[in-house]
């Protein structure tokens, strides 16, 4: 699991079950950014989001693919990337659509991110 400054890659349907049950079970707030490896918006803001994850290190950062994943992006409504979806115990509390590396790092810190 990660949350020490780490984004994990999920690339299976059974991998993701398992990692966002045991993000939700740890209580902690939870950030899933899709993006899109042919979207150049995503390309650009995944280094902005690998820093948050290294900056909240008290956060579960996920990235999902939507390409590969289209079952998970419907299931959060996601019909732009880069879209981060933030949850806590299993419920979507809120969500920053587009490459906003700004708003990104106010939300986090608005659902109690803590900077390292």
């Amino acid at each position: 699991m990660n949350g020490e400054g780490k984004v994990t890659e999920v690339h299976t349907f059974d991998s993701w079950k398992e990692s966002i049950k045991a993000a939700n079970e740890s209580k902690k707030l939870v950030v899933i950014n899709f993006s899109s490896r042919s979207c150049r918006y995503s390309r650009l803001f995944a280094p902005s989001y690998e820093y948050m994850a290294d900056q909240f290190r008290n956060v579960i950062f996920f990235m999902i693919e939507v390409d590969e994943f289209g079952v998970v992006t419907g299931e959060f409504e996601v019909d732009t990337t880069p879209t981060s979806v933030f949850m806590k115990e299993g419920q979507i509390i809120d969500r920053v659509i587009g490459a906003n590396q700004q708003a990104l790092h106010e939300t986090l810190l608005k659902h109690g991110g803590e900077v390292a």
